[in-house]
């Protein structure tokens, strides 16, 4: 069973910066794969970032591309956001999965409360 616990989250203007934390309760963090997913009330949960557990090799939704960076230290995983824009606004969720990454939700068994962004325009 792991554990998940996000926070950073808060309010910025548009063009702001924010870094998400997450915190793992694993003595086996390199066996994780770990991702950011957000979702609004009008979305499903979609794929931000995701980063192997060996390796450190990381993948990127398209619209995150040159503006987000994920990274990770044991026990814990974060995810640095730059040139935030309104649409960015949602409630960010870390994920775990054994094994691989995927940008699939289905692909992690373990999640975070999630941690509200907003960025106001």
């Amino acid at each position: 069973q792991v554990q998940l616990v996000e926070s950073g989250g808060g309010l910025v203007q548009t063009g702001g910066s924010l870094r998400l934390s997450c915190r793992a309760s694993t003595l086996y963090f390199n066996r994780y794969a770990m991702a950011w997913f957000r979702q609004t009330p009008e979305m499903a949960r979609e794929f931000v970032a995701s980063i192997s557990g060996v390796g450190g090799i990381t993948d990127y939704a398209d619209f995150v591309k040159g503006r987000f960076t994920v990274s990770r230290s044991d026990p814990m995983v974060y995810l640095e956001m730059n040139s935030l824009k309104p649409e960015d606004t949602a409630i960010y969720y870390c994920a775990a999965a054994r094994g691989d990454p995927s940008p699939q939700p289905r692909g992690y068994g373990y999640w975070g409360q999630g941690t509200q962004v907003t960025v106001s325009s």
